[in-house]
Formats: structure tokens, C-alpha cells, sequence
């Protein structure tokens, strides 16, 4: 079993240099945060180490579109606006090496984004060791890329005493489903790639009273139904979803929002022509799915339900106002989830958002994740 910083005490970490692995790995525009989401979610680990006296040395990547070489420095100046720290562009380099020579305990540095390392993506052996004589306890509190067999998730916890941060852990709590979730117990899955999400879709099954299923995975089943689905986004390999169209748990959208050229529409499934493709869920579906959400008691949703990105976001925006007035035990998460219900202002009407988007959807398959392993082992 994985342990967390809070089962140490102050003696055991003041005057330590504790290695976090942090998840920095935010919306960037004009070279400022715009997101702080992952950021905020991450301050209380850092607190706790910083009040309990550690000497704090803070790694990240962050990618930024069209960016060859993205910065931390954003990040940089934003925690520069809640607390003192320094910058520090090579993690090995003489400036690195005389800052935490003279770290001061609660002191903080952030190096520049690790991912800058051919090592750190490659997991080099002799890089996470590196990384690893850089301090003596090693925090993982960067939840998001926990899936990732990087060095810095993976690597560094073979040579170092290992914790799980607060972040880390409260994933891990609230995305283990066991006996004691409540019922009735409502699943929500949307976006693509049917055949990486159709393994969750079958476990879930299993688990949840209800298996909603919509974004751009429904448009395999409603191929498979016989239905027309013209230039629809489909499945790449061959997926058998005898099982899924024959369950009576699953629900699948009864109207969609279309474009053809630069026109969008409203078709029941039934409707949809040769040169439609499917951009979103319709409003009929929203309907459907209202007792379904009132009724629940539990509910557990990763995935837009359209093409968010073009701007597709009614169907994601009307669930998150449905979830979030609902009384159930809301557990949500992946990007574009997370953008609509803080569009909404609603990032409080939820029991629990989830930092991660593909690390949810493996740690909810698999039940542990490569980093959780590593600090278990």
C-alpha cells in the first residue's frame, strides 16, 4: 500500500530536500496562465511540505500548441504572486547546484520543464537517478501523467523513499469504485476512440446501474445498429459491440446535432443523411437522460458529449448544468469536461473533478496507474 506525506511528521521532513512531481501542465496563452486549475489543486502539498519546514524542489512539463520548446515561466510568475521561489532552467547546471546547496527549509525552487530531457520521456535509468541525487524523499503529486512510464513518475521512486502527495492520494480515493458506491449508480462516457474506452465500457456494466454512452463512441454503435451515420467519426480497427447493443443498461443519444457544409442541424438518429456528420448530442437526448440524473445517487462522467473543440459544446454544457443541480455523488473528469462546468461556474456544484483525463480513464480500468506502482513498490 502506497504511502502519503501525511503519515510523516514534521522531523522527518523539516530540513529535507523533498523532489515533488508536480502537474503544471496548463493553458498558456500571451504568457500567461489561463487556467489554474491543475495549479491550485496542487498548492496543498506544497503548503504542507513548506509548513513542515522541507527545502521544496518542484519539477513539470507543460506543453503549449505551436510551441517547439513551451516554458514553465508562466507558471513561474503566477506562484511568484502566492509565495517566494526561484527559477531554475537545468535541473543540473552550477546555478541548480549552488541554489540548493544554500535552500533554506520551506524554500522552493521550480525547475524549467522536464521534458526538455531526451531522458525524462525515454525513462532513462540514468536520468531518473539523476533526478533522484537532486534530494533525499521524492512526492508525486502529479496525477495527470501517473499513466506515463516517464522518468520522473516512475524512475526517481527506485532510489528514493517514495510518498503519494494530498492530490495523488485524493485521486485515488474518490476514482476507486468498490462495494460501497452508492446506487443507483449512473456512468457517462463521451468523447473518441472507441477502442481504447470500449474495455471501461464493458467493466462498467458490470458496476453501474445505467451505462450512458455519447460523443463520438456512439457513432460505432449506431453503425452497428444499422443506422446511416455519413462522414461520422468512427473507429479506426474493428470493435465486436455485440455486447454492448444488446444490454439493456446502455442508453445512447435518440438525436444528434449534425453539420453538412457549414450547416448544423437537429436529426433524430433515424434522419441522418450520406453527407452528415455528427458534432454533438441533440436535445431530446438531454431529456432522456434528466431522470436517469435525478434518480441517481451516484454519478460518474469523463467526456464531452460533442466536438468541443469546433465548438460543439451544448450537449457537454446542458449535462454539466443537469449533474451539477442534481443531488448525486458527482465524480467528473478529462479536459474539455472540465472546461464546461467551469465556463458554467459550477467547479463547487460537483463532489469531485478529477485533474486527469486519460489517467482517470486507467486508473477507473486498471485500478492502479505505473507512478501509484512505483511508489508501491
Amino acid at each position: 500500500m502506497i504511502k502519503s506525506i501525511q503519515q510523516l511528521n514534521k522531523e522527518e521532513i523539516q530540513g529535507k530536500k523533498v523532489l515533488v512531481r508536480v502537474d503544471f501542465n496548463v493553458p498558456v496563452q500571451d504568457g500567461k496562465v489561463v487556467d489554474d486549475y491543475r495549479i491550485v489543486r496542487a498548492l496543498p502539498t506544497i503548503n504542507f511540505l513548506k509548513e513542515n519546514g522541507a527545502k521544496i524542489l518542484l519539477i513539470s512539463h507543460i506543453e503549449i500548441k505551436d510551441v517547439e520548446t513551451p516554458s514553465l515561466r508562466p507558471v513561474f510568475d503566477y506562484l511568484s504572486e502566492k509565495f517566494s521561489l526561484s527559477f531554475i532552467e537545468d535541473c543540473f547546471g552550477e546555478e541548480a547546484v549552488n541554489r540548493i546547496s544554500s535552500l533554506g527549509d520551506g524554500e522552493i525552487i521550480l525547475f524549467e520543464n522536464i521534458r526538455r530531457y531526451e531522458g525524462e520521456k525515454k525513462n532513462d535509468e540514468v536520468f531518473g537517478k539523476q533526478l533522484a541525487d537532486l534530494a533525499e524523499i521524492y512526492v508525486n503529486d502529479a496525477f495527470a501523467v501517473s499513466h506515463r512510464e516517464h522518468a520522473s513518475v516512475v524512475g526517481v521512486p527506485k532510489y528514493l523513499p517514495s510518498y503519494a502527495g494530498l492530490l495523488l492520494s485524493d485521486e485515488i480515493a474518490h476514482l476507486s469504485i468498490g462495494e460501497n458506491t452508492p446506487h443507483p449508480f449512473l456512468f457517462i462516457i463521451g468523447g473518441a476512440k472507441f477502442d481504447t474506452k470500449l474495455p471501461l465500457i464493458e467493466k462498467f456494466l458490470e458496476k453501474a446501474d445505467k451505462v450512458f454512452v455519447g460523443g463520438a463512441l456512439v457513432n460505432d454503435i449506431l453503425k452497428a445498429k444499422g443506422y446511416e451515420i455519413g462522414k461520422s467519426l468512427v473507429s479506426e480497427t474493428s470493435v465486436d459491440l455485440a455486447y454492448i447493443i444488446s444490454n439493456p443498461k446502455v442508453i445512447i443519444p435518440v438525436d444528434v446535432i449534425t453539420e453538412s457544409g457549414v450547416e448544423s442541424q437537429s436529426k433524430v438518429i433515424g434522419a441522418i443523411l450520406k453527407d452528415d456528420v455528427i458534432v454533438d448530442v441533440g436535445e431530446e437526448t438531454i431529456s432522456l437522460l434528466e431522470p436517469e440524473i435525478a434518480a441517481a445517487k451516484y454519478i460518474l462522467w469523463n467526456g464531452p458529449m460533442g466536438n468541443y473543440e469546433k465548438g460543439f459544446k451544448e450537449g457537454t454544457v446542458a449535462l454539466s448544468k443537469l449533474i451539477g443541480g442534481s443531488k448525486a455523488e458527482s465524480v467528473v473528469g478529462g479536459g474539455d469536461t472540465l472546461a464546461s462546468i467551469k465556463e458554467l461556474n459550477l467547479m463547487d456544484e460537483f463532489t469531485f473533478i478529477s485533474t486527469g483525463g486519460g489517467a482517470m480513464l486507467d486508473l477507473l480500468l486498471n485500478g492502479t496507474l505505473p507512478g501509484i506502482q512505483a511508489l508501491d513498490k
